[in-house]
């Protein structure tokens, strides 16, 4: 029989906190690999790229505004102009730009290749919070050594997945969509490689950026789902204002099957609504280096769900680049958690000197957190 709702959230009570944060990242990968198969599925059907991300974000924002509302009346801060200023300019590089990009460069392209583009988000990420001082890089210690070399591994898995080939270790002989034709990285026929390349190297900057920026915004305005509604609501009127003066043919705002309709739900519910919330979640629980760590599992969620829905083949360079970017998740991960354990001890020392028996009642002052304040 299943759990009911508050059996299932009592036994989450128990399930640490960072393996809270393992599973939520997981889960978003998952979502969002499915995605690119998705999203290359409803361009090739022709959709819209200036009307598809309007609907996806009014259908994450009427997901995401009721739970805001009522869940975090206690939570959110007074709003002002600042803040209104700070969420409209968070949509425009994280959403209105990003997705803008990613779709321009994924029509030109194909799933495997924007997937493995976006493993370059980790080492810009790693780079902006670096100079921003909102990550701390120590270089002379092993977390450190640890996450800059992870982020190397990651890097070079991508670069192997997007420059090398190899032979084929895998061809489909029936795609799951036999309606949709089939595909390679490589082989996007009369359509603008470059511009595609271009554009999602400007997809993975913009999602860096957004990234980064979340983490000061959290810590002044800590209300998560709040935040990913005004960033929401200002990407619609932003999108809404480029389709009206683009987009002039009324049958582009139409729904022409029920494969278009699944597309756009589940990019708005899946991805933007879910996904988005878990990502701020994430940002103001661990940082932005370890969300950005979990993106290169993608490529090989991606690579397969493209092999099985729309026959991509399955290369040697893939596997190969596979196996950097877990190597790279690990290292930035396990440089993550000594960085914590380091910062854990470091603040537990003073406060054992200045303790006396008279004040700890008996109990032992040494105690580890499972999320240290530096790791946020």
């Amino acid at each position: 029989m299943a759990e009911t709702g508050p059996a299932l959230a009592r036994r989450m009570r128990w399930v640490p906190d960072r393996a809270k944060l393992h599973i939520a990242m997981n889960v978003f990968q998952f979502g969002y690999a499915g995605n690119h198969v998705i999203l290359r599925t409803a361009l090739n059907m022709g959709i819209s790229k200036l009307v598809f991300p309007a609907y996806r974000n009014i259908i994450a924002l009427a997901m995401i505004a009721p739970f805001a509302y009522f869940l975090e009346k206690k939570d959110r801060p007074a709003l002002t102009a600042s803040f209104l200023v700070q969420f409209f300019l968070l949509a425009f590089v994280g959403i209105t730009a990003n997705q803008g990009f990613y779709l321009l460069g994924l029509d030109n392209t194909s799933p495997t290749l924007a997937s493995a583009t976006e493993n370059a988000v980790p080492a810009v990420t790693f780079l902006m919070a670096a100079i921003l001082r909102i990550e701390e890089v120590h270089l002379n210690r092993r977390d450190g050594k640890a996450k800059v070399l992870g982020t190397i591994c990651s890097v070079a898995g991508a670069s192997i997945i997007t420059i090398y080939k190899g032979p084929i270790i895998f061809r489909p002989s029936h795609p799951l969509n036999q309606s949709l034709p089939s595909i390679s990285l490589g082989d996007a026929e009369g359509k603008n490689w470059t511009l595609g390349c271009v554009c999602l190297i400007g997809h993975c900057i913009c999602w860096s950026g957004w990234i980064v920026l979340q983490a000061p915004i959290l810590k002044k305005y800590p209300a998560q789902l709040s935040v990913s509604s005004f960033t929401c609501f200002f990407a619609i009127l932003q999108f809404l204002a480029v389709a009206g003066l683009i987009e002039r043919n009324s049958q582009a705002w139409l729904f022409h099957s029920r494969t278009e309709l699944f597309c756009v739900l589940y990019s708005g519910a899946v991805v933007s609504g879910i996904g988005f919330s878990i990502q701020l979640w994430a940002v103001g629980k661990a940082g932005p280096v370890f969300v950005s760590a979990y993106l290169p599992l993608q490529t090989l969620l991606v690579a397969v769900m493209a092999s099985l829905a729309l026959g991509e083949r399955f290369y040697l360079g893939g596997v190969l680049g596979a196996v950097l970017i877990l190597v790279g998740l690990y290292l930035v991960i396990w440089g993550k958690n000594e960085e914590g354990k380091f910062a854990t001890r470091k603040a537990v020392i003073p406060s054992v000197a200045k303790s006396s028996p008279s004040t700890n009642n008996g109990k032992s002052p040494i105690f580890q957190p499972l999320l240290p304040t530096s790791s946020r």
